[in-house]
C-alpha cells in the first residue's frame, strides 16, 4: 500500500460497516474508491475520489481507475466480472473479507486477510503513510466530476417521449437523505448504477448476485417493514411490474397505514418491452428486437394504483417528471409513478467492446424495427462524453 502511487481500492456491501476506515484509507493513500453494484450505498458517492459502480453498468472512472492502477485494495467485495479488474501482474493485490471462500477468489493478491473489515482496516491504518504526491487522486476526482456532468447530461436528452435516465436523475437531486431504495433487475438497474448520486444514510438494494426479475417491489415493501419511518424508492421495468409488481401493490394497500412514514413510491419505466433483454439480444446476438417475445401488453398502472386507494401520476412530458417526485415525495399516502420512457435509450456501458458494437450494428442491418430510434439516441446520448464540460 505505501509502495504503490496509483491505489485503487473496491469495496462491496461487506464494507458497510467500515465506511469511516475506508475514507481513512483512501484518504491517507490518495487513493480511489469503485463500489460493487451491491455495495452502492457503502460509502456516499458525494466524497469526490469514489468513482462509483463499476461493471458492465459502471461508470468509466471506475473502468479507467481499474486500467490504470499499481494496487488494489479489495474490502468486502466478491465482485466477478474480472474483465473490469485490472489484468494480471499489473497491481499488487491485497484483500480483506470476512469470509474465507472469497479469499483470492478473483484476483491474485499478495496478501490475503480473512477479518472483519472494519477490525482490519483498524489495525492497518496506523501503518500507512500519507502520500504526499496527490497527483493520482486529482486526477480521479477530475475525471469523476466530468462523469457526474456527463450523466447530467446524458439525462436531460430529448426522448419519446420520456429518457429513463432524466427520472433517475430528478430524483438524485431531491433524494431524501434517510431514502430507502431498490431497483428491479433490467434497464431500471443500469440507471440506478450510474445516475443516482448516494448521500448520507441512503440505503439501497437489488438482486446484486443473480439479477433476477421482481424484487423491486419487494424489496421497498420489506424496507419498509424494517424502517416505518423512513421513505423507500422502488424502481421497476413494466415487465416486473406485470410479473410480481401489481400483486404487491395490494400488499401496500394491505399495509401502509401501518408505517409511520407513508411514503413509498414506486416509479415504473413504461416502455411496454422487456427492454434489458431487447438491448442483451441486439448487443450479444446481434439480432434485431423479437416483438413477439419482448412487447408488453399496455397496462394503466398509475389507474391500477388509484383503484387501490394509492396515488396515481401518469407522466408523458419529461418537464413533468421533477414536480411529480416532489408530489411523491411529499405525498401522505404511497405512490406510483407511470412514467412513458422511450425504449430506444441505449444502455451503454462504460468501455463497449468492439464486438458489441458490430453485434448490434448487425441488429440493425437485419431489420430491427426501432433502428432510426436506436442510431438516433445513441448517437446523442454517446455523444455527451466528448461535448464541452464547464472546466472547457
Amino acid at each position: 500500500m505505501n509502495e504503490g502511487s496509483k491505489v485503487a481500492i473496491l469495496i462491496g456491501q461487506g464494507a458497510r460497516g467500515a465506511a469511516a476506515q475506508v475514507r481513512e484509507v483512501a484518504e491517507l493513500l490518495g487513493a480511489g474508491v469503485a463500489k460493487a453494484l451491491l455495495g452502492k450505498d457503502s460509502l456516499p458517492d458525494d466524497l469526490p475520489y469514489v468513482t462509483g459502480s463499476i461493471g458492465l453498468l459502471g461508470t468509466r472512472p471506475s473502468y479507467e481507475m481499474m486500467r490504470d492502477c499499481d494496487t488494489l485494495l479489495t474490502v468486502g467485495s466478491s465482485f466477478p466480472y474480472t474483465q473490469f479488474l485490472p489484468e494480471p501482474g499489473q497491481a499488487r493485490g491485497v484483500q480483506i473479507d470476512i469470509d474465507p471462500k472469497m479469499i483470492g477468489l478473483r484476483y491474485s493478491n499478495e496478501f490475503n486477510i480473512v477479518a472483519d473489515a472494519g477490525n482490519a482496516l483498524r489495525a492497518l491504518i496506523p501503518h500507512l503513510e500519507r502520500k504526499q504526491d496527490r497527483s493520482w487522486q486529482e486526477g480521479l476526482e477530475s475525471s469523476i466530476s466530468r462523469w457526474w456532468e456527463t450523466m447530467h447530461d446524458e439525462a436531460m436528452v430529448s426522448a419519446d417521449p420520456v429518457n429513463p435516465m432524466r427520472l433517475f436523475a430528478e430524483l438524485s437531486s431531491r433524494l431524501p437523505e434517510n431514502a430507502m431504495l431498490s431497483a428491479d433487475s433490467g434497464s431500471s438497474a443500469n440507471w440506478y448504477a450510474r445516475q443516482l448520486k448516494f448521500r448520507g444514510e441512503v440505503r439501497g438494494s437489488l438482486s446484486g448476485n443473480l439479477a433476477t426479475m421482481g424484487p423491486g417491489v419487494p424489496y421497498a415493501i420489506g424496507a419498509k417493514f424494517a424502517h416505518p419511518g423512513r421513505p423507500a424508492i422502488a424502481f421497476a421495468g413494466d415487465g416486473a411490474m406485470q410479473m410480481n409488481g401489481l400483486a404487491e401493490l395490494i400488499t401496500i394497500k394491505h399495509y401502509w397505514r401501518e408505517w409511520s412514514d407513508p411514503r413509498l413510491v414506486v416509479a415504473v419505466l413504461h416502455n411496454n418491452d422487456l427492454n434489458q433483454v431487447t438491448w442483451e439480444m441486439r448487443a450479444m446476438g446481434g439480432v434485431p428486437a423479437f416483438r413477439e417475445s419482448q412487447a408488453l401488453p399496455d397496462v394503466d398502472y398509475a389507474g391500477f394504483a388509484e383503484s387501490l386507494g394509492l396515488q396515481g401520476i401518469h407522466m408523458d412530458n419529461p418537464d413533468d417528471v421533477g414536480p411529480a417526485w416532489e408530489k411523491a415525495l411529499a405525498a401522505d399516502r404511497p405512490t406510483l409513478l407511470d412514467v412513458r420512457t422511450d425504449p430506444d435509450i441505449p444502455p451503454i456501458p462504460p468501455h463497449a467492446t468492439l464486438e458489441q458494437a458490430r453485434k448490434t450494428a448487425e441488429a440493425m442491418v437485419k431489420g430491427d424495427d426501432s433502428a432510426w430510434g436506436v442510431v438516433k439516441e445513441g448517437v446523442k446520448t454517446k455523444i455527451q462524453e466528448f461535448l464541452p464540460h464547464k472546466e472547457g
